[in-house]
């Protein structure tokens, strides 16, 4: 086998930490992947992973290789379009998948405006707003909005949302106007229950750069953002919500905003990927464009 081939397999090896899902995300049959990780060890002369029935784990020298090898792959495709790519610009396909409202209402309209500029760059473009395992799926990056876990994955900062809370005229027709967070006491709110941990977020606003809590009552909770706003269309409670997911409904007086002077913190957007050396040309220039667009849409 090509070593190349055999450089690609190991690594994939290494981040899916398990045989048959490298397997499964190669398009290769367990045994063949195995193989290709035995005559890698042979001409390399060491062992390179620890397998146990479970998982497999990186050995020193194999952590050292695969470090090697990352260089070397990129800088095999680096060189393939080399010529290419100093003609014509980035080549290749990017793939992302980013929270589902974000890429509805902005990503996939500004995307003609990159696909313009970089006539030779597909996009393949997933909208979710569950947790994309990278490895497992083959995706390239991944945009999250709210603080991170510790994923292991490297993280470049993409800027941050506002928040605004919101109600429906006739919510604040039947329980009227809050004047101060004090007056939250006579109000309910769409309780939003996260689709990873099931966890339900508090109303919170800032006061003194102290983050501060609630626990509103609530007689419905969701856990998508389309149906929090559909909630609170309805008339069934407060929400907190980025500016940029209500415009058109605050436009149209279908919400008001409340509370403008106790908002809570702005929520922060990452971009998450796996490597941090020898970024693809096309990567580097979506995550430049993607980084101004966010920004832009945050002000």
């Amino acid at each position: 086998m090509d070593r190349i081939d055999l450089f690609r397999i190991f690594t994939r090896v290494v981040e899916c930490a398990n045989f048959t899902r490298a397997a499964d995300t190669l398009g290769m049959p367990r045994s063949s992947v195995s193989m290709a990780i035995q005559e890698l060890e042979g001409r390399v002369g060491a062992r390179l992973l620890n397998r146990t029935t479970r998982k497999v784990t990186v050995t020193q020298d194999g952590a050292a290789f695969y470090e090697r090898c990352l260089r070397v792959i990129a800088d095999v495709q680096e060189t393939e379009n080399l010529f290419r790519q100093a003609s014509v610009g980035p080549i290749g396909t990017i793939k992302v998948d980013v929270p589902a409202r974000v890429g509805r209402l902005i990503v996939a309209p500004a995307l003609p405006q990159f696909l313009e500029r970089y006539p030779h760059v597909h996009v393949h473009l997933g909208v979710t707003d569950r947790e994309v395992n990278l490895i497992e799926e083959q995706v390239d990056c991944v945009l999250r909005v709210g603080a991170l876990g510790d994923s292991g994955l490297i993280a470049r900062k993409m800027g941050s949302l506002p928040l605004i809370n919101v109600a429906s005229p006739a919510y604040l027709a039947r329980y009227g106007m809050p004047q101060t967070p004090a007056d939250l006491e006579n109000h309910q709110m769409v309780r939003y229950a996260s689709p990873t941990s099931e966890r339900v977020a508090p109303w919170e606003w800032m006061e003194q750069d102290k983050r501060q809590v609630l626990d509103l009552p609530g007689r419905v909770t969701v856990n998508n953002a389309e149906a929090y706003i559909a909630c609170c269309l309805s008339g069934l409670g407060l929400i907190q919500i980025p500016a940029y997911d209500v415009q058109a409904h605050l436009q149209a007086g279908e919400l008001l905003e409340v509370l403008p002077e106790h908002r809570a913190a702005p929520m922060p957007m990452s971009l998450l990927y796996l490597h941090r050396q020898h970024l693809s040309r096309r990567f580097q220039v979506f995550a430049d464009w993607l980084e101004t667009l966010l920004r832009d849409c945050a002000l």
